[in-house]
């Protein structure tokens, strides 16, 4: 993983390159492909997801989810990412590492979609330990957490394969698609061993 510093239009934005991918902050010129795998990809999310605003997909939120995003950067709160093919610079999903917590935590909450076009590929896996190396190395983090649902099977079986410990189980923990729900709870240190992405 190499990290490099964009240009202007993307000022204090951290660009982080995987094998095959990068992520990087959002920008509106992604509008267009953000909303097309979101809005095709939308039975295939939403069972994981919260419940979708009903402008979720306008130009004008989408505008207002990077004004967010952005100043969470600058205060060091969270850094969303949306995830690339590095060969075509297709929007594949996102990443957050959210929650950022200093002081004795030094600790977040890493969270992802990835759109129903690109699932099952292995690209999350190799995004997520991306991130993981962004999160200890540069972000100076001890500690990510991740929930699932239970019944997300896919989802378990990423963070256990990329290192992440099953460490509890916690009852109507979020509100996901209109409902509150018990969720499996993970986390990874910063001296846990990262597992490599096995060959496909």
């Amino acid at each position: 993983m190499a990290l490099f510093r964009l240009g202007p239009s993307s000022d204090n934005a951290n660009f982080i390159r995987g094998e095959g991918f990068y992520l990087r902050p959002g920008e509106m010129r992604d509008f267009d492909q953000w909303r097309w795998v979101r809005e095709f990809s939308r039975d295939f999310l939403t069972p994981w997801e919260p419940t979708w605003p009903a402008d979720d997909l306008t130009r004008g939120a989408f505008r207002s989810r990077l004004r967010r995003h952005g100043e969470e950067i600058s205060r060091d709160d969270a850094y969303p990412f949306f995830i690339f093919r590095a060969r075509d610079d297709v929007l594949m999903g996102g990443l957050t590492l959210g929650q950022v917590r200093r002081g004795v935590a030094q600790c977040a909450t890493l969270g992802y979609w990835m759109g129903k076009p690109h699932a099952g590929k292995g690209h999350m896996a190799k995004a997520v330990r991306a991130a993981i190396g962004f999160a200890f190395d540069t972000l100076r983090l001890h500690r990510l957490e991740a929930a699932c649902l239970p019944h997300n099977t896919a989802s378990m079986r990423l963070l256990e394969g990329v290192g992440f410990t099953r460490e509890g189980y916690v009852r109507a923990y979020l509100r996901i698609n209109g409902v509150w729900q018990d969720h499996v709870l993970y986390g990874l240190l910063e001296n846990d061993p990262v597992r490599p992405s096995q060959p496909r």
